[in-house]
């Protein structure tokens, strides 16, 4: 009898993990936020990199979700794109010609860059300076992966790359990064003050 229950027990230990379906779903709709923000893009003429506001969804998901599900949400999106739905930004031939192009490093990064996001902001006790400090991270990721990318293919000089590849975004960079951290610190104000008023 007993070793009857102990082989229960080691059936059960094999088990997969019971699925969150309200994370499920919340993965699968923010990939549709990155989407969103793909198509809010602006082609520069000097480079074939446009500016785009999906840096901003990536850090904003990677800030919200815990490491695995922003490397799910991120992961999911671009193998959405790779099935050719109209998801990465309209400045580029879509699917996976997209993902080998000019842009190909910013794009595969991101699943790694919102699950460094998550992580370090969920180290720092999730406040705003933590949050700063995630994105900012996770932020020189995408650029780096994005440059080291672009120089791989085109072949050109390091002050080429950085010209077309990285000084361009900077700025902007830098904006998404304080409004991705703003946005979650707010987020979890709200959710603390509704908490409270519930007590």
């Amino acid at each position: 009898m007993q070793e009857i229950s102990y082989k229960q027990a080691s059936l059960r230990a094999l088990y997969a993990p019971r699925i969150a379906w309200n994370t499920v779903v919340e993965v699968v709709l923010a990939t549709a936020l990155v989407a969103t923000c793909a198509h809010i893009a602006m082609p520069l003429g000097f480079t074939p990199i446009p500016i785009t506001m999906q840096t901003f969804a990536v850090l904003l998901l990677g800030l919200l979700f815990t490491p695995g599900a922003a490397f799910a949400c991120l992961a999911l999106y671009l193998m959405e794109g790779a099935l050719g739905l109209p998801v990465f930004s309209p400045h580029g031939p879509g699917g996976i010609a997209q993902l080998l192009g000019p842009t190909g490093g910013y794009l595969l990064s991101y699943p790694f860059a919102a699950a460094l996001a998550s992580l370090l902001y969920r180290l720092g006790q999730r406040r705003f300076v933590a949050a700063l400090a995630s994105a900012g991270l996770a932020s020189t990721l995408i650029i780096a992966a994005g440059a080291t990318w672009f120089g791989l293919l085109s072949h050109v000089r390091f002050s080429v790359i950085f010209a077309q590849s990285i000084a361009p975004f900077l700025f902007g960079d830098a904006v998404k990064v304080v409004a991705a951290a703003a946005c979650v610190t707010l987020l979890a104000s709200f959710s603390e003050l509704s908490r409270d008023r519930t007590l």
